[in-house]
């Protein structure tokens, strides 16, 4: 066992503080790595809070890593020390199931293990993740950071960037395809940067008309705000692909009018109920109602692969660990351009 140390929550609600706990020796297959960098994903407040009624605390959140590997189980061969890798939401599947050995680890029919807030496959105990000094996983849950990648805001790219970018490849995003992304986030300004990186043609939808020059600055072609409805009549049966980066419950009939004959709308943001509605803006047109959560890890070695090559980055806003409690206050009032990270350097200072 190591001796490790980071930040957590020990009850919904609570406000995270320093938390001092044990990471497990390494198994054959594993990689100790040394947290040099931690974004700051939304989900890790819902987390904290219980909001989705499965937390199990302590709960040390963190699923967006960037570090150096510094030790490696005597059966790793992707890997040596010193070696710059990236860790996203999962650090364990049962790698047996059709979808792990098809690269889909994410839906693991055994139930992938996420990096916190999980249980180990072995031992039961929970997963503690990247607000900390240092992690344990197994190296097929790694990604190689490339050359040239700035560290200190890959980290957002785990999360918010592959989230986007899974739905963006298995819908073909790319030249002559119409983009819409609804919701300008820490999501949503992912979506517009690899849609634009991929070379399709983007418009972000939006309620609020101060964002169409924050969306034009990230790429974005067009801005077409959604309660605008002379606007959205106009817009029927644009787009190939509509990116629904929208977080909260909200009506899926408007985005599924601007989809195309046979276009997808794939809600990436939402998570719970959303409102009935009629079938025919499904059958009219053909069109499909997608959802999607981050992609396995050959999807995820490819998009930072891409992100390296056409210098895709987030925009991050760098922080202490100290301020992370008033880093989810302002990230509940959208105070931040788009996603926060976490200099974990920072940690020695608790």
């Amino acid at each position: 066992m190591s001796q490790a140390v980071g930040y957590a929550a020990t009850e919904a609600g609570a406000r995270l503080a320093p938390f001092q706990f044990e990471r497990r020796d390494l198994r054959p297959d594993d990689v100790a790595v040394r947290i040099l960098y931690c974004g700051v994903c939304h989900s890790d407040l819902h987390q904290t809070r219980n909001d989705w009624q499965n937390t199990a605390f302590p709960c040390l959140p963190g699923h967006e890593i960037i570090g150096e590997v510094t030790a490696v189980g005597g059966d790793v061969t992707k890997v040596k020390p010193g070696a710059k890798v990236a860790i996203g939401c999962y650090v364990d599947s049962c790698g047996t199931c059709s979808p792990c050995r098809h690269g889909q680890e994410p839906h693991c029919e055994n139930r992938a293990t996420t990096t916190y807030n999980g249980r180990d496959r072995e031992t039961g105990d929970i997963t503690y993740g990247g607000y900390s000094d240092h992690i344990v996983t197994r190296e097929h849950f790694l990604a190689i950071v490339p050359d040239g990648l700035d560290l200190e805001r890959a980290g957002p790219l785990l999360c918010a960037g592959i989230t986007t970018w899974s739905p963006l490849r298995r819908w073909n995003a790319g030249p002559g395809k119409q983009v819409a992304v609804a919701g300008l986030g820490g999501l949503g300004h992912m979506a517009v940067k690899l849609a634009v990186a991929l070379g399709a043609e983007v418009t972000v939808v939006t309620t609020s008309v101060s964002k169409a020059a924050d969306a034009r600055a990230l790429g974005a072609r067009d801005v077409l705000i959604s309660t605008d409805t002379d606007a959205m009549a106009a817009a029927r049966g644009r787009f190939d692909i509509v990116i629904d980066t929208i977080p909260v419950s909200h009506d899926v009939a408007p985005y599924l009018g601007i989809a195309a004959l046979e276009g997808a709308v794939v809600l990436v943001g939402v998570i719970g109920m959303v409102p009935a509605f009629h079938s025919g803006a499904l059958l009219g047109g053909r069109k499909t109602l997608a959802g999607s959560i981050v992609g396995g890890m050959q999807e995820t070695q490819e998009l930072l692969d891409f992100c390296a090559e056409k210098g895709v980055l987030p925009d991050c806003e760098t922080i202490g660990i100290q301020d992370i409690n008033s880093a989810f206050e302002r990230m509940e009032r959208s105070d931040v351009k788009y996603r926060f990270v976490i200099d974990m350097r920072t940690l020695a200072a608790s």
